[in-house]
């Protein structure tokens, strides 16, 4: 006997699958794992809802905050700008600047401007505010899902679910510390915003109302480490965290951990601007609507870079670093649900799964054996090194495993014995009609592998569609699907020609049909 192509192909598949699917199988320290899912291994549940009406608002307050630079580099003098009612509203106090603020307005996407003499109110459009809410949802989801992926969670689950909710799964969370902080990372809206303090009225600030904080078109703020303490800042922001480029973590003089950001060119001006013209001044660095700190300028800050300092620890400092660079929430979130699936659920499901799929594979090899011989038992040997295979493309590409990704390995079981059934039966008839065993496999694999090439064809767009349009579940059942019938091209076509034309001498001298391929009736002369 000599080694063929097709053999030695097979036995490097069934090497590279074997190799690369021990350490899922012994859950080694060492190399690529197959990634369980939530339904396997357990972990959170969440059901999540997005208050999309606040992006509407925030929005708006971007464009007070644009309006407010714009008169400022413009020599415009405004008078009253707040954000009320959907409406930014504010007052010209000389009525020719009215032609430049108009230009600028009409910059503004979406928005409607309506003047009444020198007081203006703009608000946006009915398609704009759908558009934002719209946009709300899916600026949190690939928060959310940037989040978790810097978070280092293995392939978590992020998805909108109806108009304004997102399902989200987190595989491998066991304990109730890694539950919350894993909630905090979501949840938190990082809305980073540079504020000047109101210095006129700053030192009555204990003494002051919400409401007339607002007449004056301040707010009054907490301060984030000293809880008693209140600032008095003006309600329209300098700039907003939409200028962030970049944070990271770093340390103070004390060493004590930090977290230092930079804007982008926009936001460097912006910042620039505002400190040359208010040296001496307080400018408030809030996080979340509370005040982290509030240095004085002491002169104009160039490059666009600032710091966060706080009581943190250095986890707490990461996740604020993290939840910063992958962008503020436009639209808090909260939560609708929460199911926690505990590990041992995960280890009775993966039981349960295994039987399934061990069950499958016996009947499957039983059946092959007693009906096709030792061709049966070839067709069980390319099914074997094809579950090798899927295992081991998983692991290296990093795939979720989950309850149907594991149903999708037990039907293609089926699906690729059904490609060694044709083949069988093709190799049948030729030999029937009194082809010699080298013409029959020939013509059979031939004649087979139309069959097979459209059948397969067909379930790749299929996983394709489902993998494209699908969420968690449904993916994870399309890849599994989609690689073994992969595998299943190189393992049913390939492999097992070579094996057969390995063994074409033995079988064309021993005229036992029945033997090698199951046949029961008389082969013509």
């Amino acid at each position: 006997m000599k080694l063929n192509f097709r053999v030695v192909l097979l036995i490097a598949a069934a090497l590279f699958g074997i190799i690369f699917s021990i350490p899922s199988l012994t859950q080694s320290q060492q190399g690529a794992k197959v990634t369980l899912g939530l339904d396997l291994q357990g972990g959170l549940h969440l059901l999540l809802g997005v208050k999309t009406e606040e992006a509407v608002n925030s929005q708006l307050k971007s464009v007070a905050s644009g309006l407010k630079h714009f008169s400022e580099q413009n020599d415009i003098l405004i008078d009253g700008l707040s954000v009320e009612e959907n409406q930014v509203i504010f007052s010209l106090l000389d009525s020719e600047d009215g032609v430049k603020i108009d230009e600028h307005l009409k910059t503004v996407q979406g928005a409607v401007a309506k003047a009444s003499g020198e007081s203006y109110r703009v608000s946006f459009t009915p398609e704009e505010v759908e558009k934002l809410k719209a946009q709300a949802v899916d600026q949190a989801i690939e928060t959310i899902r940037n989040r978790l992926d810097q978070f280092g969670l293995a392939e978590p689950v992020v998805a909108r679910q109806g108009v304004d909710k997102i399902l989200v799964e987190l595989p491998g969370i066991k304990t109730p510390q890694e539950e919350q902080r894993a909630r905090e990372l979501i949840s938190r809206a990082a809305k980073l915003e540079l504020m000047a303090v109101d210095e006129d009225r700053s030192m009555r600030v204990n003494d002051m109302s919400e409401a007339e904080a607002a007449s004056f078109g301040d707010k009054i703020l907490e301060d984030a480490l000293q809880p008693k303490m209140k600032h008095l800042v003006n309600e329209i922001p300098i700039l907003d965290g939409t200028m962030l480029t970049d944070a990271q973590v770093g340390y103070d003089q004390n060493n004590r951990p930090v977290i230092n950001f930079s804007l982008n060119s926009a936001g460097a001006q912006v910042f620039g601007d505002f400190t040359g013209r208010s040296v001496g001044k307080r400018l408030a660095i809030v996080l979340d609507g509370k005040v982290y700190s509030a240095p004085v300028i002491n002169e104009r800050i160039g490059g666009g870079s600032g710091q966060i300092s706080g009581n943190y620890t250095i986890e707490e400092a990461n996740d604020l670093a993290i939840a910063l660079r992958s962008g503020a929430l436009l639209a808090p979130i909260y939560m609708l649900e929460k199911r926690s699936v505990g590990p041992s659920l995960g280890a009775d499901s993966i039981k349960a799964s295994l039987l399934a799929l061990v069950s499958g594979f016996v009947l499957v090899m039983i059946f092959m054996m007693m009906y096709y011989g030792l061709a049966g038992i070839i067709a069980n040997l390319a099914v074997l090194i094809n579950i090798f295979i899927i295992l081991a493309m998983m692991a290296l590409l990093g795939a979720t495993l989950t309850l149907p990704g594991m149903a999708g390995i037990v039907l293609h079981i089926g699906l690729a014995v059904d490609a060694n059934i044709i083949i069988n039966e093709r190799v049948r008839e030729q030999l029937r009609l009194g082809l010699s065993v080298r013409k029959a496999l020939e013509e059979g694999y031939s004649k087979a592998m139309r069959a097979i090439l459209d059948s397969n064809i067909t379930q790749i767009i299929a996983c394709t569609i489902l993998y494209v349009y699908g969420t968690g579940a449904i993916k994870g059942f399309a890849v599994t699907l989609s690689m073994g019938i992969l595998a299943s091209m190189l393992t049913a076509i390939v492999g097992t020609y070579g094996i057969f034309q390995l063994f074409t001498n033995r079988i064309e001298k021993s005229k036992n049909y029945k033997m090698w391929f199951g046949m029961t009736r008389k082969v013509n002369a």
